[in-house]
């Protein structure tokens, strides 16, 4: 698969999680068109033309899937979907992580080796959400982080301590590959198989992979993940675990959300949090009228 450029999406992204930042604090004040073209330093017609290039609507609408009204009845529509994912199989259309992402995980015996032994490549990539550090190994993709107010050395730094005995080369070629491929599952397009190589604990690993049977364009509670996998009164461990996944979007993480309808933590901002909920929710909203299922048999 030939690297697509997503230099021009992430460089939109900057601004559209400033306008997400601006929204934030004057969400109250209804702003205009104008008001939110003016905190990003654009005219009226630049901003809407960013929108319209980066998810498609206009900036009004995308602000819409983000009001904690929406996450209520995305909650409530959502209040089986697990339950439902797992009878099911897992073959729906609509759940393409279930697919196409598998999942290995290191064993207790690798966990203690901490990467001994474990060649990992890695690249920075410009992606519709901002700058991602990809690393992968032969078994997987094994992190997948956003960098932080451009701080690249520090995202390769986190990455290696999290591996401290593995051996590290970088392979642009290799891990944009991934980011190509992340998106094609992002929008809910047939791909072919995509491996994780997964480090945590059982617990961990498990609530990973509950999450990969959340369909694009629906949000469960943390209260939903931890009665689906057995341990209802653990919400607040499941928070933690999916506060420390490895992957986020291929593991979509974003979809977790408190069951008040507010969008709660994120890792790698809230900001970037409602980006991601927003543009999936628009694609997911603008597809062919059988994929507005939240759930497929």
């Amino acid at each position: 698969m030939a690297t697509i450029n997503y230099q021009q999406s992430s460089q939109d992204y900057e601004r559209i999680e400033q306008a997400i930042r601006f929204l934030q604090s004057h969400h109250h004040e209804q702003p205009a068109l104008s008001e939110m073209a003016k905190s990003v330093n654009l005219s009226e017609y630049h901003f809407q033309r960013l929108f319209s290039r980066w998810v498609g609507i206009s900036p009004k609408r995308f602000m819409q899937y983000l009001t904690k009204e929406q996450a209520k009845h995305l909650l409530t529509r959502s209040e089986d979907l697990l339950s439902v994912s797992y009878a099911t199989g897992l073959s729906g259309p609509s759940r393409l992580h279930d697919l196409f992402v598998t999942c290995e995980a290191v064993t207790p015996g690798e966990y203690k080796q901490r990467g001994e032994g474990v060649e990992i490549r890695f690249g920075i990539h410009p992606s519709p959400f901002g700058e991602c550090l990809v690393a992968l190994t032969d078994r997987g993709v094994c992190n997948l982080m956003f960098v932080q107010n451009h701080e690249r050395e520090a995202a390769i730094t986190f990455l290696k301590d999290n591996w401290p005995a593995a051996k590290f080369t970088e392979d642009y070629g290799g891990t944009g590959v991934v980011i190509d491929e992340m998106m094609v599952l992002f929008q809910r397009k047939s791909s072919a198989p995509l491996r994780l190589y997964l480090s945590g604990t059982n617990f961990q690993i498990k609530v990973w992979e509950a999450l990969l049977q959340i369909p694009p364009g629906s949000v469960v509670s943390y209260e939903d993940v931890a009665m689906h996998i057995g341990m209802p009164s653990a919400s607040r461990a499941v928070g933690n675990a999916v506060s420390r996944n490895p992957i986020p979007v291929l593991i979509p993480c974003h979809r977790v959300i408190r069951k008040s309808g507010e969008f709660g933590k994120y890792r790698w901002g809230m900001s970037r949090k409602k980006a991601l909920l927003g543009w999936e929710m628009a694609k997911f909203d603008l597809a062919s009228p059988e994929t507005n299922l939240l759930v497929s048999a």
